[in-house]
């Protein structure tokens, strides 16, 4: 075991995670992001780092390398939610979480259990503790550009269901896990990457929806609570962020919520942070956060944390007291782990899970068959809002889907118009009497949620043509505002596993 650092300029350290390589433009990946990191910690001892970018074969090494440049085992941590493949390619890729709460129910907890599981020990072998995972949020608002399919539903009751089963699960794999984004996200219409947005429930309101899954959460043991940038007037009538907030942090989630464990803030990066956030660190320390995660200058952060101490603006005590929660957190995973033992092969029955639950959370309405059957071509038009998503987990839909039929003619529509391909598009499904419409809208940082207004017209204008199949590879809410289809398929996630399952009803269904 380790010896605890003494000084506090060396425990402020400690609650720092900048990140390890990125999914942002320009990418960059864990490997190639090692020394930038490595030269870090001969500056600054910082707790850990939250990783991006990783794959299975060649972050291990890497993390070693960075554990050995360390006098303290550091804590690896990476957003987690659909896998460890995620974050680590070559890993397993679970489909979104709306998938699983919506998949029959002679899977339901349990597979959230199993995916979670299998999601921990794939992480914990490549050497990443902690998992930024389970979303607690429950989808209340249908437009909501962040969570949306990352919930697992609408229910507070059955997200609480799932959640405390991740956090089983994840226990069981050997990984640490976390609650996000308290006090809740779900119903924010405004993406907290870009902007700081509110939740203007009453108390009682939060109480019965938000906070359920949460208190849940709590009550399993789970390790962590992710902090959310939003704001809760009737939490905090300051209208603070509850990152911010010490009401929210403190009052509601220690104190009335018994909650012990470690508080990590959400992305430091994110715009609804606000600017010079390393300097407004000890801001984060008052208000009741632990770990600051995405640090963008781990020295500023030091600084000032130790600069407000010495002042006497920040309690020394309140540093201390979230240095020891980090502590206790390293003692239970990185002082007792050998570190990353290599990679090994995928598990067969993991990706098996995927596939189960991806069939299982189909949503069919409509005769795919009398609509399909016996049509010589049929165009398959594929509606991107956006085609610059930074996530790892997205599927080559065109190619998969595609694959289902020769009869299949593919057309991709991205989010520059083309009118001549959109004139094209319509007389042939004219000509075939009938279409399919495959649309992916899912939540994606710094990106709008939904068709473009142009895309949604012509949606509708493909739909009003000639019997049409849509196919919602995400949010169930992505056709909203658009005519009434033949057919409807959601698959509530645009991962491989999701998508193939499609692609498998559209076969049957073209025979």
């Amino acid at each position: 075991m380790p010896k605890a650092p003494e000084q506090l300029r060396d425990r402020a350290a400690q609650l720092l995670m900048p990140r390890l390589g990125s999914n942002m433009p320009p990418p960059v990946s864990v490997a190639d992001d090692t020394d930038r990191a490595a030269a870090l910690l001969k500056q600054i001892p910082v707790g850990g780092f939250v990783l991006f970018r990783g794959s299975r074969l060649e972050s291990p090494p890497a993390l070693a390398r960075l554990q050995e440049c360390s006098e303290i085992p550091l804590l690896f941590s990476s957003d987690l939610e659909r896998g460890a493949g995620q974050q680590l390619h070559g890993a397993t890729v679970f489909p979104h979480a709306m998938a699983f709460g919506e998949a029959d129910l002679s899977l339901d907890e349990e597979a959230v259990f199993e995916a979670a599981r299998w999601t921990a020990r794939e992480a914990v072998t490549c050497g990443v503790h902690w998992l930024f995972a389970p979303v607690a949020d429950v989808h209340s608002n249908p437009v909501n550009p962040i969570i949306s399919t990352r919930a697992f539903g609408s229910s507070p009751e059955a997200c609480a269901r799932h959640v405390t089963a991740f956090i089983r699960g994840a226990r069981a794999g050997g990984g640490l896990s976390t609650a996000k984004h308290f006090p809740g996200h779900g119903d924010t219409d405004t993406d907290s990457h870009d902007a700081l947005s509110a939740v203007s429930r009453s108390r009682g309101e939060l109480d019965s929806v938000e906070l359920a899954p949460f208190r849940a959460a709590i009550e399993a043991g789970v390790d962590s609570v992710m902090t959310a940038h939003v704001s809760y007037p009737a939490l905090d009538p300051g209208g603070r962020a509850a990152t911010f907030s010490s009401p929210i942090l403190r009052d509601l989630l220690r104190t009335e919520l018994g909650f012990e464990g470690v508080v990590v803030s959400d992305s430091l990066l994110m715009g609804a942070a606000g600017r010079e956030v390393s300097a407004r660190a000890p801001e984060l320390i008052a208000a009741g956060v632990d770990v600051l995660l995405d640090i963008s200058h781990p020295a500023v952060a030091v600084d000032a944390i130790v600069r407000a101490v010495e002042s006497g603006s920040l309690e020394e005590r309140l540093v201390q007291d979230a240095f020891s929660r980090v502590w206790a957190m390293k003692e239970r995973s990185v002082f007792r782990s050998n570190g990353a033992s290599g990679a090994k092969p995928k598990s067969g029955a993991a990706a098996a899970l995927a596939e189960r639950v991806a069939e299982a959370s189909l949503r069919l309405t409509g005769d795919f068959e009398t609509i399909l059957r016996g049509r010589t071509t049929v165009p398959l038009v594929l509606i991107r809002p956006h085609t610059d998503y930074p996530d790892p987990t997205r599927a080559d839909a065109a190619s998969i889907l595609s694959a289902a039929s020769n009869r299949l003619q593919l057309e991709e529509v991205g989010p520059e118009r083309d009118p001549r391909q959109l004139e094209r598009i319509l007389e042939r499904s004219r000509e075939a009497g009938a279409a399919v419409v495959a649309m992916v809208i899912k939540p994606a940082a710094w990106h709008s949620f939904g068709l473009l207004d142009w895309q949604a017209a012509f949606a509708a204008s493909v739909i009003e043509a000639a019997p049409t199949v849509t196919c919602l590879l995400g949010s169930p809410d992505g056709d909203r505002g658009l005519p009434g289809p033949a057919a409807r398929l959601v698959s509530f996630s645009d991962v491989e596993p999701s998508v193939r399952a499609v692609a498998s009803q559209l076969a049957r269904a073209l025979g």
